[in-house]
């Protein structure tokens, strides 16, 4: 059984479609394209050279396309850290679409995998004056190059659906909080029926063309973590992407 969505949305999953290949330089027919998305149906799993060319992409079209369309979840996520101000990590941090809403009070480390996007996000904090972003580093979410307990707030959005082991992501991230810290995520996860169910079997090969999985359940991370979940908000288009918030086990929160 088919989904009904409204024609503006319709009209944007056609251009999304349209201007998917190729750095998004060139317009294809939607017929062209969903050949080329049906071959995609099966493996849906990732890796790391499929998530740099995706982003490689994606990198100068990246504001334009999922600037506003994915800024609630990234509002609700960063009101969150303005609570309880602090050192914060911003995995996956992009083009630094993020960096001016936390509040200078803070002081924002950002890490990213793609180089294109961290140039993004540079720019940003030159042009803009971040001076509470402290340093914006090329790295591995699955291999966090800072020591122990190094922060009191670790973010990641719109990340663990765009990692080859979302597993081995989180498990960095609680390593680098702090005793009494805090997790934040914000990412979609999949609907086992109903509308959503139905939408994302549908999106689901563009969505991997972009660079990014549909199937990736809630289970499948809070399985893996002793992590509190304190909050869990849905928010988005559809209400489609949920901001959950993780408190240490071995602490009462950033006071």
């Amino acid at each position: 059984m088919g989904f009904i969505v409204n024609r503006s949305k319709k009209t944007l999953y056609e251009t999304i479609i349209n201007t998917a290949h190729d750095g998004f330089t060139s317009l294809y027919p939607c017929n062209f394209l969903s050949e080329r998305l049906n071959r995609l149906k099966g493996d849906m799993a990732m890796n790391m050279n499929a998530v740099l060319r995706a982003y490689a992409r994606l990198a100068p079209v990246y504001d334009t396309m999922f600037g506003r369309s994915l800024d609630h979840g990234r509002k609700v996520a960063v009101s969150l850290v303005n609570e309880k101000p602090g050192r914060v990590l911003e995995v996956g941090v992009g083009t630094g679409i993020s960096l001016p809403s936390y509040l200078p009070v803070n002081q924002v480390t950002g890490i990213d995998v793609s180089a294109e996007m961290l140039d993004k996000a540079r720019v940003k904090v030159e042009e803009m004056n971040l001076s509470h972003v402290k340093e914006l580093k090329a790295m591995d979410a699955s291999a966090l190059d800072f020591p122990d307990a190094s922060f009191d707030t670790v973010v990641g959005m719109y990340l663990m659906t765009v990692v080859p082991d979302p597993v081995k992501v989180l498990m960095e991230m609680e390593r680098v909080c702090s005793p009494g810290g805090r997790i934040i995520i914000v990412n979609h996860f999949a609907s086992k029926n109903g509308l959503k169910g139905t939408m994302e079997k549908r999106l689901g090969p563009l969505c991997h063309f972009l660079g990014w999985r549909s199937d990736f359940c809630l289970e499948d991370l809070l399985c893996c973590t002793s992590w509190r979940l304190v909050g869990n908000h849905n928010v988005g288009w559809f209400r489609l992407f949920k901001v959950l918030q993780f408190s240490s086990p071995n602490g009462k929160g950033v006071q």
